[in-house]
């Protein structure tokens, strides 16, 4: 049984009534973050209940040294951990002396909103305190996307019953710990502590990687909207710990309220001797537009990203909601400011996974941030690998690679893989071709080729390298062989010849050797340049040739479809309708040892390299292997249902495509895997972006050409995206009626829709 609680609606994700047993659920659901730093939906004041406290700051992470029952050769030193960040959202409270804890006192008309329009969570409640007391508090929180260092608080609370002495008490604290440090370590060094005025801050570092951090806070007291002279006599200070004491007395139905500026400056973006100094000018500049103003700006910022972003349906609400929710999400995650960063898997709303960076940012997101942002947070993106091309060199000559043959890492800070699982960090090298396929990806979408003679083709180089390399002749087969990987199905591992690997391998190299010869042919000065850098040679192309032109895929003459590899028809491929409902999910009910034997897929696999190259095959073998596979698919991976509903809808099996893509779009919303409190699912969340607009509006890019073959769901009037393509920007509304084309700028644009050659022109609707 999914969960069933967030109250659909169009622009926001609500709850209503105070249920203690799904805090740790809406406390990632009702996450906030602008790309720079981002927190779970923890309260501000105390609460003694089950919680899982997380802030969280972009490219800050701690390498927590790997723990596995025994070593093994070629294992990461650490598992990069992304860091639990000190606390500057806290503010104790107390009523009449006591605590206002609602994991202690009686709540009613408990509802809490994310607003996804204007970028804010809200809170508001009434209680009844053990005094006596009755108390209505109306709390709204935000992460500025202008000042992208400030958070916003605005904390009100009005006496029902009775007059009050109110304590607000504000804090900021480093002494934060992980939820899952691997040796329960502290990774936070108290440096000092500083109280000026009705400014405080904490500063502190993290232990290993240096990063120095201040987190401040300032806060201004009101009654009824009129500002209070704050009296401060009984702060306290620790060097980890900064605390004031705001004192009201209230009247009944007189409204007090804390407005709380705080946030974190750290020393990746400034001097370690200007923390404080940066803070304190954070801290000018919001004071000077105050809460209102800042909010307004907040609402204004996120209107202009949804311009751009926005999905619309109609007729539709939980579609609407998801989809919507999905965008969001990543949008406050990473917003393409800074080419340092990545899109981690949970974004800011929990810890699992750690690292910021998997396979999933080229393969899902990249076409999420190319349509809606533009070319240049796209090659952000590219360049970010780019950056790491010696790391992953290194990486792969600690599994014992030479020649410059590159192994990006499954999960990295850095660019080291820092994944310690062995069946991943040694087997899932299938995350290489994903890095290359970006690379092919963005020229075809943006037109841009000279990523390729500036960056992509050394990239590509040290890609085809590995290839060669983890390939092997074998002399039965008398064809080359990829032996011991996991897939993209990770519920195999330590198999031979997945058939998604191999075909990567075969692809990759093809298209490096066809860059190449375009490089010598039209950019001799590079190519040059790139032939000496790399110490790259004829006769080596002519051995990787070698590999891809005799690669071999299993295939089965029975059921005319690729294995997804080798011993796969040596199961028993009962289908997962036959399974009971009660043992699934799988990962939570069986030994891993009997799913390892079982036929059930995690997500698409064979599937997988059939989206990425679907024009290398026919209709007609899309079809049959979606009928071989799907049925043995259990999607419990973000990324399944997602390639299953573009394939689906390719395939005119729109109900079925609908039904994957309910599933991706409120993938946490409704918990599916249960497992939300841990965090969201966030690059699988462009996944869901891609479900509509290459799904049921069928977009592909041909021969510089955007191609459209547009579908609707039956339970939908309409919907709308827009696409960025080559700076021009197209909005596509599909309706039961037709396919309307929208187009800002003066120069037309030709798209092909069914086949057919339209000419969209500026502001004029085409059918």
């Amino acid at each position: 049984m999914n969960q069933n609680y967030i109250i659909p609606d169009e622009w926001s994700i609500i709850e209503e009534g105070f249920d203690r047993e799904r805090v740790m659920s809406s406390e990632s659901l009702f996450s906030i973050g602008n790309g720079a730093m981002g927190q779970r939906a923890n309260f501000e004041e105390t609460y003694t209940g089950e919680t899982f406290q997380g802030s969280y700051i972009a490219g800050v992470y701690y390498p927590d040294k790997t723990k596995v029952g025994w070593w093994k050769n070629g294992y990461p030193e650490y598992f990069a951990k992304v860091l639990n960040a000190p606390n500057w959202i806290g503010i104790d409270v107390e009523i009449n002396g006591e605590i206002l804890d609602l994991s202690q006192i009686e709540i009613s008309n408990f509802r809490r909103e994310l607003n996804m329009k204007e970028g804010w969570l809200g809170r508001n409640f009434n209680a009844k305190l053990k005094n006596g007391i009755e108390i209505e508090v109306n709390i709204i929180r935000f992460l500025s996307l202008d000042l992208d260092e400030l958070g916003a608080i605005k904390y009100e609370i009005k006496p029902i019953n009775n007059s009050a002495k109110i304590i607000f008490k504000p804090y900021v604290h480093s002494g934060v710990t992980n939820r899952d440090a691997n040796w329960e370590e502290t990774f936070w060094e108290p440096i000092i502590s500083g109280i000026e005025q009705g400014f405080a801050f904490v500063q502190a570092r993290t232990f290993k990687t240096g990063f120095n951090v201040v987190t401040f806070m300032e806060n201004t007291v009101f009654i009824n909207d009129e500002k209070q002279e704050i009296i401060s006599s009984e702060n306290s200070q620790t060097e980890t710990k900064i605390q004031f004491k705001h004192e009201v007395e209230v009247n009944p139905n007189e409204t007090t309220s804390l407005v709380k500026f705080g946030g974190y400056t750290v020393s990746t973006n400034h001097s370690e001797n200007e923390l404080v100094n940066a803070a304190k000018n954070v801290l000018v500049q919001a004071n000077e537009l105050g809460f209102e103003k800042l909010f307004q700006n907040q609402k204004e910022a996120w209107a202009k990203i949804w311009e751009m972003a926005d999905i619309s349906i109609e007729g539709d609400v939980k579609a609407q909601q998801g989809i919507r929710f999905n965008i969001f999400q990543l949008n406050q995650t990473y917003l393409g400011k800074d080419a340092r960063l990545n899109i981690g898997p949970k974004g800011f709303t929990g810890e699992k996974y750690g690292g910021s960076t998997y396979w999933d940012t080229e393969a899902y997101c990249l076409p999420f941030y190319m349509a809606t942002k533009n070319q240049e947070v796209a090659r952000n993106l590219l360049a970010y690998r780019y950056n790491h091309l010696e790391k992953a060199i290194e990486n792969g000559q600690k599994l014992g690679f030479k020649n410059g043959a590159a192994l990006y890492p499954m999960v990295t800070m850095n660019g080291e893989e820092c994944h310690n699982e062995w069946e991943i960090t040694f087997e899932e090298i299938h995350r290489n071709g994903a890095i290359a396929f970006a690379i092919f990806n963005y020229v075809r979408f943006t037109g841009d080729f000279s990523y390729v003679p500036e960056k992509g083709l050394e990239v590509l180089i040290g890609i085809a390298r590995f290839w060669h390399q983890r390939a092997n002749f074998s002399k039965d087969k008398n064809q080359f062989v990829i032996l011991g990987v996991t897939g993209p199905n990770e519920y195999e591992n330590n198999i031979n010849n997945n058939f998604y690997t191999n075909y990567l391998a075969k692809w990759c190299i093809d298209y490096t050797v066809e860059l190449i010869e375009k490089i010598e042919n039209e950019f001799h000065s590079d190519f040059n340049q790139i032939f000496d850098k790399t110490n790259l040679s004829k006769s080596e192309i002519s051995e990787w040739k070698n590999v891809a032109d005799n690669m071999y895929f299993p295939y089965s003459e029975e059921h005319g479809v690729y294995l997804q590899q080798d011993g796969f028809l040596d199961k028993d491929l009962t289908p997962v309708a036959k399974l009971d409902k009660a043992e699934r999910p799988l990962n939570q009910k069986w030994s891993w040892d009997r799913i390892l034997r079982s036929p059930y897929i995690k997500q698409a696999d064979t599937l997988q390299g059939f989206y990425f190259f679907e024009d290398n095959f026919t209709y007609e073998e899309l079809e049959k292997h979606f009928n071989f596979y799907e049925p043995l698919t259990v999607h419990e991976s973000s990324l399944s249902p997602c390639v299953h509903s573009i394939q689906a809808a390719k395939l005119g099996r729109m109900e079925q495509a609908y039904e994957f893509y309910l599933r991706t779009s409120r993938l946490d919303l409704d918990d599916y895997n249960k497992e939300v409190e841990e965090g969201l699912h966030i690059t699988s969340m462009a996944g869901t972006w891609m479900s509509i607009v290459e799904g049921f509006g069928g977009m592909r890019v041909k021969g510089d050409q955007l191609h459209f073959t547009p579908q609707i769901p039956k339970e939908w009037k309409s919907y709308s995206f827009n696409v960025n393509f080559r700076n021009k920007i197209l909005k596509v509304n599909v309706s039961h009626e037709g396919t309307e084309f929208n187009l800002e700028g003066n120069e037309n644009l030709e798209v092909i829709v069914n086949g057919k050659s339209t000419e969209v022109k500026p502001l004029i609707k085409t059918i």
